[in-house]
């Protein structure tokens, strides 16, 4: 009779331990899939907002550098207030750190990438968002 308790309380032990070692288990293998997924989710976003922040400052380069050759050709003698803006423009844009996404000021910079293209516009007396007509932008950062 202790035998049959015996082998009936080792069945028992078995299907516990049994559903204990496949939660284990399937958390194990949750969690590799997961860290894989989460991966190849976070290299996508971080490509994708890396273009978009590649775009903007490309285009306040481009723009600021058009605008610097233009005031250039029509300048009098000593550079206006507006040719130092874009020259101070054009070199935090230079100094930007491209190739280091660990830098810890990159948003910080940014930002006052995008505070000084703000007032270059503003000496310039243009629209910083270049809005062509209310529903559709062309251009806005």
């Amino acid at each position: 009779m202790e035998a049959a308790a015996s082998a009936a309380s080792d069945v028992f032990d078995a299907i516990v331990m049994a559903e204990e070692r496949f939660h284990g288990e399937g958390y194990q293998e949750g969690y590799a899939e997961g860290s894989h997924v989460g991966v190849i989710e976070g290299r996508r976003y971080g490509a994708l907002h890396g273009a978009k922040i590649g775009s903007e400052i490309g285009y306040y380069l481009g723009f600021a550098m058009t605008w610097q050759h233009l005031l250039h050709r029509s300048a009098e003698e000593k550079p206006s207030k507006k040719i130092k803006a874009l020259e101070s423009l054009i070199g935090m844009i230079q100094k930007y750190p491209y190739e280091d996404p660990t830098y810890d000021k990159l948003h910080e910079d940014l930002e006052k990438i995008r505070g000084k293209f703000k007032q270059v516009c503003s000496l310039l007396n243009i629209q910083s968002d270049f809005r062509i007509n209310p529903e559709r932008s062309a251009l806005t950062f």
